[in-house]
């Protein structure tokens, strides 16, 4: 079980941004956008390379002034009270602050340090945060031994250490391996789940979306063109695809005959048929009329609307592996 560290009391606030705009000389990263995070939700902010994510999460932590509209972060008003908005929020942004030549037991000695914690309390608390990013053994080793995924925890570590109510993370899983990404998206969602941090999140892994967000935002050219939780807005993209493969080409007419009875034809495989379900039956419906019917299947499989189909929808592209 994990003990709460010292802090300086959860906000009842989370995040609110209305009419929000950046702009950098002729282009306007930011176009105006409204969202809203509740306290305790973890949301996923998408959108492909140079769509505004970084540029909010910019604005959002003080980093950049607006342009233009307004925002509040714990209550508080990211232009007028930037302090009390740094002191209410931690931040993993992508490039990371590490000094390759101190340990990880230094980076959060120091940052404790700047937080005014000291002596007794700032040892206990160290040695919580090595324990829960799962750093403990390798605490007293230099950073420029860490591997990525070590980095990127200990970063996590220094962005939690004054204990904020509201966590920015800016694509804290690019570059690292699965095993790496898992662990701390299991911190993540337990952090908000235990912790009730809420946790702004920009990816551009959608399954880490898909996996982690109470609710996803959609950016491109700078405009939401998106939003709700993951399940609303792939069912708003389509339904289910359910395609057989029979045993014997003979079939695939009478095939398409039982199949058209629960939905409408779409893209198949060479032998295959499929179609988008349209609420008449699902799957246990579909095996069951092809056993009554007696037509052998080969393959059945079962296709899910996903965040890329989402996400495609919307931007009309895919999101990973797009070029910085």
């Amino acid at each position: 079980s994990f003990t709460r560290f010292p802090s300086m009391g959860r906000s009842d606030q989370g995040i609110v941004a209305e009419a929000l705009v950046r702009r950098f000389k002729d282009v306007e990263a930011v176009a105006g956008i409204d969202l809203s995070v509740a306290p305790g939700e973890i949301y996923g902010f998408l959108g492909p390379n140079g769509a505004g994510k970084s540029t909010t999460v910019h604005m959002l932590t003080t980093l950049l002034p607006p342009t233009a509209g307004r925002a509040t972060v714990a209550g508080f008003d990211v232009a007028k009270q930037g302090p009390k908005v740094r002191a209410s929020i931690g931040a993993a942004l992508q490039e990371a602050a590490l000094d390759p030549f101190l340990t990880g037991r230094e980076h959060l000695r120091l940052q404790s340090s700047l937080h005014g914690i000291t002596g007794q309390a700032r040892r206990e608390l160290i040695t919580r945060l090595l324990d829960r990013v799962g750093l403990t053994q390798a605490g007293d080793r230099k950073v420029r031994t860490y591997s990525g995924g070590m980095k990127r925890r200990l970063d996590l570590a220094l962005a939690l250490i004054h204990d904020p109510s509201i966590l920015f993370l800016d694509e804290p899983t690019t570059g690292l391996d699965p095993q790496s990404r898992s662990a701390l998206w299991d911190e993540v969602g337990r952090l908000a789940r235990e912790e009730g941090v809420t946790v702004f999140l920009t990816t551009q892994y959608l399954e880490e979306a898909d996996v982690l967000a109470d609710r996803v935002g959609i950016i491109d050219h700078g405009h939401i063109v998106a939003e709700g939780t993951p399940a609303r807005l792939k069912a708003e993209i389509g339904k289910p695809t359910v395609e057989v493969v029979p045993e014997s080409g003979d079939d695939l007419r009478r095939l398409q005959e039982l199949l058209g009875r629960f939905g409408h034809e779409t893209a198949a495989r060479p032998g295959a048929f499929a179609v988008q379900l349209d609420g008449h039956g699902a799957l246990p419906e579909v095996i069951r009329a092809l056993d009554t019917e007696n037509l052998r299947a080969e393959q059945i499989n079962l296709h899910q609307p996903t965040l890329d189909d989402v996400f495609l929808a919307k931007t009309g592209r895919t999101l990973e592996g797009a070029d910085e």
